[in-house]
């Protein structure tokens, strides 16, 4: 059984996915499908967490809207996700950021990385 799981994995991995982490402020370029036709959506914010191996892999960013925040979740090698662009590298400590939930204004922020 395994060996079938893997090998239909192995077709819906994607080779070309961008290098980003936990704490990073991204864009993503998802694809939306209303009825007949197909646009791209991007939604940006900050990197809460990375899960998974493997084309199981999903992200989730979070983001403020109108006052609410608001959090996705994606795979990282959907189809549906054209592409994922870095704005700014941060600087974290941490593999998830559920702290971020409780916070508010600037406390809610992640310092940047300066290389």
């Amino acid at each position: 059984m395994n060996d079938i799981i893997r090998s239909i994995e192995k077709d819906q991995y994607n080779e070309n996915v961008s290098e980003f982490s936990v704490g990073d402020t991204v864009k993503v370029y998802g694809k939306i499908k209303e009825g007949a036709r197909e646009r791209i959506q991007v939604f940006e914010g900050t990197v809460l967490k990375r899960q998974g191996t493997g084309p199981r892999e999903t992200f989730t960013v979070r983001k403020k809207s109108n006052g609410v925040n608001v959090e996705k979740t994606w795979p990282v090698h959907s189809p549906n996700v054209e592409r994922v662009e870095v704005i700014r590298r941060g600087k974290v400590r941490r593999a998830k950021l559920n702290y971020l939930r409780d916070r508010v204004g600037k406390r809610a922020k992640v310092k940047e990385l300066v290389k």
